[in-house]
């Protein structure tokens, strides 16, 4: 058996932690080889019972792989030789409010965050940011992070190409495991793009499979930058077993071996592949070895893709140059 890794999540007891921490505690999310010392840190007030109460149902699920379970407020205790941080919690967006508020709200926040996992987190930490808007928190917390790598910073995208590959399968009628290559390029918002052009099915192109390049170059997107708005409508509450699911999804892209010919979705910061500033927190294709990690830098980008890319990426600059305004 191996050591135990120290894992840390924050804002573990909303409805996406209600889900995940039980697939961090039996084994799913970093190997069932992979004992866990899960820490609970809270980043609001008020949250002590909820947090006390998912403790006790953890505990009494027995999951042999729980080396140790903690709860704290305190950001140095929380973060204190954490190997894997996952960053759940954020300042959601009230109605009114405009997108500098929200950057401002999680700014403070992410600032003070990164400050402790700099100072505090394991010298081998890695943090993945889901809490929106995740891009950009994450280039905030890594900003004020200076002791943890530029390449130990993730933000989620995993979700966006999970829903890409079940609508190009549904479309296409064939099963989820049969489409292969999917990425979505820029920032989590409503001006990602879903790559279908560098995607396959069965190992064809979609095109191929889809003869509808209206639908692809249309519908199909639509869909996949609104699903999170339409799961909200329709179940009164925003995805989080879905979201908990590509966090699994995400870890396991990035610690396991990619499958060959295969890539993944995750924003990562930017090198200046495929012309994206370096810097930019920015989700691109990336494969792993199961030790380290790139981009995969074979996708060939027509006019259309590298439209939409930059557009993607455009918003990124401006949510940066925001913060970089904002004193605190």
């Amino acid at each position: 058996m191996k050591p135990p890794i120290k894992v840390t999540v924050t804002g573990s007891t909303g409805q996406i932690g209600y889900s995940l921490l039980f697939k961090i505690a039996n084994g799913e999310t970093f190997g069932k080889d992979q004992p866990v010392d899960l820490m609970m840190l809270g980043v609001y007030p008020g949250a002590g019972a909820a947090r006390v109460g998912l403790a006790m149902e953890l505990e009494d699920c027995a999951y042999p792989l729980l080396n140790s379970l903690s709860s704290t407020t305190d950001l140095d205790e929380g973060f204190g030789d954490a190997n894997w941080i996952i960053m759940l919690g954020c300042a959601p967006r009230k109605r009114g409010m405009e997108r500098i508020d929200l950057l401002e709200q999680n700014g403070r926040m992410f600032v003070s965050q990164g400050k402790s996992i700099s100072e505090n987190a394991a010298s081998d930490a890695r943090v993945l940011v889901v809490g929106n808007p995740c891009n950009t928190n994450a280039l905030i917390a890594m900003t004020n992070a200076p002791r943890i790598p530029r390449d130990r910073w993730f933000a989620l995208t995993r979700l966006d190409e999970n829903r890409a590959k079940a609508q190009l399968a549904k479309k296409a009628g064939v099963k989820v495991g049969d489409v292969k290559n999917m990425c979505v390029w820029g920032n989590h918002s409503n001006t990602q793009f879903p790559d279908y052009t560098n995607a396959t099915i069965r190992g064809k192109s979609v095109a191929e499979f889809i003869k509808d390049e209206n639908w692809l170059s249309n519908e199909f997107i639509k869909i996949v930058r609104n699903r999170g708005s339409a799961v909200i409508e329709e179940r009164g509450a925003s995805s989080a077993a879905s979201a908990a699911s590509a966090i699994v999804d995400t870890v396991h892209s990035i610690i396991f071996p990619t499958e060959p010919g295969d890539w993944h979705s995750v924003g990562v910061c930017s090198d200046g592949s495929y012309g994206i500033e370096e810097g930019l927190i920015c989700s691109m294709p990336i494969v792993s070895d199961g030790i380290n990690w790139h981009a995969e830098k074979s996708l060939k980008l027509n006019d259309f893709a590298r439209k939409e890319i930059d557009a993607s990426v455009s918003e990124l600059k401006k949510e940066r140059d925001i913060f970089n305004s904002l004193v605190f």
